[in-house]
């Protein structure tokens, strides 16, 4: 193991190992803050905000209206939400109720949501859709194939408040039902408190792991609490770099389904009794800052997409960051022309780190305090062991590149329902193993510069070559095709799809009308070429990587 002289990078006073013990569960951990900062704002939606004391009680009427629907312990429920106020409710309802929850991206198609339904085994879901809706267009189609049993539908114009009362003889109703009738019952039904232990279940995380079959990282009350303490004594030395006036302001553009967001802004925010500044849509640039503008802005995780974004819009230096102390990459890699914008701008670099869904979040950091960008993506947290490893999971020396393997408190407990496939991501000692290379210095410091698998990321957000694959190769008129990653000025990478058509009548419209009918936006190929033949080995597996290059060279420079 690399020997952890790293020790002397970490901030005076940063504790090497946190005492993760010291919340039983995620719901413990939210309940000592429900206590602690009672009217304090938790969470604001422009003109609307909830604050601690809103959030308990909403939560523990929602969790007994969950339970007299008779979902059991454990039972999971798909939280598929944007970033509204809703959302916190929901999933502190959930784990209140001792079940488990299933975040789910709001933008899903009907096949994305149906895989993750059948797989997780959900039996209840909360979704965002208009008020005045039988159902949700994207599960109509599949809601009898799926077993729900109860849906809960969301609107940005519920009152959300603890003094609603059901209408009278409404309480047989079975089909899907509004958000405040389902607070309204809660309210009148009992809620029985659970006995949640350590290693007990808490979230389902989707992810495409090692192969692109898209699977939960199952993750414990135990793991979300160690990353949610490391995180926040991470945090310290940052919030020592401005002196915060009230209370501390952390935006979350990220979406909440992102296990990004999800601990550093939902889960982070509530242990530091922060309020969480909610942006419901990120690509909505003008519609952002104009959410922002009547804050101070203290903590900002974000993707190089919305770095760079937010840093060349005309309006975005007018905001207020003079309190601003961390801005914290994560997600995808960080451009450094993209730093050095942001730090021209709010005076403020951004601190990169590195997490998967497997860690829930974050696992490593640069320091919070830095003053400036590394293009690394830092040390390993409190808690974490990092190793640098080869094919036989033995360790590189320092400055060779290997396999990033991390051990810790944060790795989740396996894939749901795939045992073997989690054995391929672990080591017979205990360490998750990344997919990702990287190269480890003297001082601890970890850079990334390759990975392992075919893996794209678009934005920070995972996408697999071979769902691409098999969704375009559905169509009728496509004879073969093929999907990589390409580098993208705008999300760090983007996919480029080769297809070989069956019909020659077959268009690149066609390609992509078909793509938006069966991928969700950030999936969805950014470029399109047709061709005649792939490159395949000799035993027809498509070369990848000769398709990879082409492209790259094509798109180089020319040399003069």
């Amino acid at each position: 193991m690399i020997q952890r002289n790293w020790f002397q990078e970490y901030p005076s006073g940063m504790p090497k190992d946190v005492n993760y013990s010291a919340f039983p569960s995620v719901v413990a951990l939210m309940e000592d803050s429900f206590a602690r900062y009672g009217e304090a704002s938790a969470y604001c939606l422009g003109p609307k905000s909830l604050n601690y004391a809103a959030l308990d009680h909403l939560s523990r009427d929602l969790a007994a209206f969950f339970q007299s629907k008779g979902l059991q312990r454990n039972d999971r429920v798909a939280v598929m939400l944007p970033n509204l106020l809703h959302y916190p409710v929901t999933i502190a309802a959930v784990l209140r109720a001792g079940l488990i929850a299933v975040n789910v991206n709001p933008l899903y198609t009907p096949r994305e949501l149906e895989h993750q339904l059948r797989d997780s085994g959900a039996k209840a879901i909360v979704m965002f859709a208009p008020i005045h809706a039988v159902m949700a267009n994207t599960l109509d189609s599949i809601f009898e194939s799926v077993g729900l049993s109860t849906v809960v539908l969301a609107d940005a114009s519920d009152a959300l408040t603890h003094c609603a009362l059901p209408e009278e003889g409404a309480a047989d109703h079975e089909g899907p039902m509004t958000f405040d009738a389902a607070l309204a019952f809660g309210r009148l039904a009992k809620w029985e408190r659970p006995l949640l232990e350590p290693e007990d279940i808490a979230v389902l995380q989707y992810t495409g792991g090692t192969t692109g079959v898209s699977k939960g990282a199952s993750l414990s009350h135990r793991a979300l609490v160690a990353n949610v303490l490391s995180s926040e004594v991470w945090l310290q030395p940052g919030l020592q770099r401005r002196q915060i006036t009230g209370q501390m302001n952390i935006v979350c553009a990220l979406p909440l389904y992102h296990v990004f967001a999800f601990v550093s802004c939902a889960l982070l925010g509530m242990r530091t009794g922060a309020q969480v500044l909610l942006v419901p849509n990120a690509r909505d640039l003008s519609g952002t800052i104009a959410l922002l503008r009547p804050h101070k802005i203290h903590v900002i995780p974000a993707v190089n997409t919305l770095f760079n974004g937010l840093s060349s819009h005309p309006d975005f230096g007018t905001l207020d960051f003079s309190e601003l102390c961390v801005s914290n990459g994560g997600g995808t890699a960080v451009m450094p022309a993209v730093a050095q914008r942001w730090l021209a701008l709010t005076g403020c670099p951004i601190v990169e780190g590195y997490g998967l869904s497997e860690t829930a979040s974050g696992v490593t950091c640069n320091r919070a305090d830095s003053d400036a960008f590394t293009g690394t993506i830092g040390l390993p947290m409190p808690g974490v062991d990092v190793r640098i490893i080869d094919e036989q999971d033995v360790d590189v020396a320092v400055g060779l590149p290997g396999e990033i393997a991390i051990r810790g408190p944060q790795l989740m407990s396996g894939y749901w329902g795939r045992p073997d496939e989690t054995a391929q991501v672990m080591t017979r000692d205990g360490y998750l193993k990344s997919g990702d290379v990287g190269v480890i210095d003297e001082r601890g410091y970890i850079r990334i510069v390759d990975r392992k698998k075919d893996l794209v990321l678009v934005s920070g957000f995972n996408v697999y070559p071979s769902e691409i694959e098999a969704v375009v190769s559905s169509h009728p008129q496509v004879a073969d095709c093929a999907a990589v990653g390409v580098p993208d000025s705008d999300t760090g990478e983007a996919v480029h799809l080769f297809v070989v058509p069956r019909d020659p009548r077959l268009t690149l419209d066609d390609l992509r009308a078909f793509c938006a009918q069966q991928l969700t936006g950030y999936k969805r190929p950014k470029y399109i070429e047709i061709r005649q033949e792939l490159p395949k080995t000799p035993v027809g597996k498509v070369l990848r990587r000769e398709l990879r290059a082409e492209v790259t060279a094509r798109n180089a420079p020319s040399q003069a």
